[in-house]
Formats: C-alpha cells, structure tokens, sequence
C-alpha cells in the first residue's frame, strides 16, 4: 500500500548480503543536512556524537540493510530514538519544568505508532512517509530526553527514564513472542539473509527488548548519581 506521495524505497533495493557492505546512501541533500547540523552543533561533543549516530544511521550501509532486515531496521530506530536522541538533547539548551509526562506519552505513542504493521509498511514504500517516520521518531525522542536531562538528576528523571526503558521492553518483548510475522516489507529479504521472517522479526525484538535498554539503564545510573552527590552535598552543607 502507498499513499503516492513519493513512491519508492529510500535506501533503496534490499541488498543480498554480499552487497552490503558496499550500499553506501550518498544522498546529496542528506549529507549537506547533516553537515549543516554538525556545523550547528560544533561546539558540544555531545552533539557531534549524535550526528555521528545520525550517519551511521542513515548513511552507512545499516540503511540499506533495514530494508532487506526488520531486526537492522530496530536497530536503525533505536540508534535514532535511544542513542542520537539523548546525546542532542544533551546538545541543547537545558529546559527546566518541561512536561516529561507528555513528552513521554507523545514519544511512546510515535514510537509503537510507526511499529503498526500498516504504518511500518508504508512507511517503507513512500519516501514522504519514510521521512515523517523518522523525523517524528527523533524529534519526540529528543524531546522526551530533554525533559529528562532537565531534571538533573534527582528520583523525577530516574522514574522518566525508567518509564522509557520499560515502554521499550515491553514493544521489544510483543515483537518477540508474535506468533507470525507481522511486516509484510519483510516477507521476502530475510530469506536471502538465512533467516525466515518471523525470525528476524524475534531477533529484532529481542534487541529492542534487552540491548536497547543499556541506554535508558545509563541514564538512571547518571541520574541516580547526580542525586546523590546533590544529596551529599546537603548533607555536608
């Protein structure tokens, strides 16, 4: 199904295994927006990392391989919404007060939005509908993250993240114990990869399911830090 909005992959062909490695994406207007925004972001190790991130999501062969693979796909998103994400926000200005439970709603319900089997799939053949996608994914991750980091430590931004890790999990493990594919964009390249669709589509649950956790994990250890040093610091007072 297609909206016709712009037809087509945007990383192009699912690539068979021996080319991968050598599906590079040189969009033109990519690169240049991605130089525009390391530019932008210069000055904070943070930021550069996270266009770093950014590349390799986007312009590495990863790109190329989520279209032939659900489970590089979850890779994909979840270097956009639990790793690039949180590294720009820390890039920014710091907000306090900014509504965590909203930003926490609207980035979960973006996220297990696009993971519907008729959005993903759409998503996959209209270019528009791709970039929506991931523009909608990154963007309420950063503000999620945000409004993490604006807390600065401190139980409120344990529990936020905590909230994160858990909503995560919990898509990561529905993926994983579906009992049939659910994607029909990958009903066919796994195959090629040596695995079925449903087994790519267990393997790409469980890594939403437990490694894409280890970040949400650091930044409750960051944040329970940060507390109790502040809490140490009264006490010393």
């Amino acid at each position: 199904m297609s909206v016709g909005i712009l037809p087509g992959s945007y990383c192009g062909a699912a690539p068979l295994p021996a080319q991968a490695l050598s599906a590079w994406n040189l969009d033109p207007l990519l690169l240049v927006a991605l130089l525009i925004l390391g530019f932008a972001l210069r000055r904070s190790p943070a930021g550069l990392a996270g266009v770093m991130v950014l590349v390799l999501a986007f312009v590495s062969p990863l790109c190329a391989v989520s279209v032939a693979l659900f489970s590089a796909r979850v890779v994909h998103h979840v270097l956009l919404v639990a790793v690039a994400a949180p590294l720009l926000a820390a890039a920014l200005p710091r907000v306090r007060a900014m509504p965590a439970g909203l930003a926490f709603l609207i980035s979960t319900a973006v996220l297990w939005g696009w993971h519907q089997p008729a959005a993903y799939d759409l998503a996959l053949a209209d270019m528009a509908v791709y970039w929506a996608m991931q523009l909608s994914l990154l963007g309420s991750a950063v503000w999620f993250w945000r409004a993490v980091l604006g807390r600065r430590g401190g139980i409120a931004a344990v529990l936020w993240s905590l909230a994160g890790l858990m909503q995560m999990g919990a898509l990561g493990a529905l993926l994983t114990f579906a009992p049939e594919p659910l994607y029909a964009a990958h009903a066919l390249a796994p195959l090629d990869w040596g695995l079925t669709p449903l087994a790519d589509q267990q393997l790409g649950g469980l890594i939403m399911w437990v490694p894409a956790m280890l970040p949400y994990l650091a930044m409750i250890a960051l944040a329970g830090r940060q507390s109790w040093r502040a809490t140490a610091g009264q006490g010393a007072a």
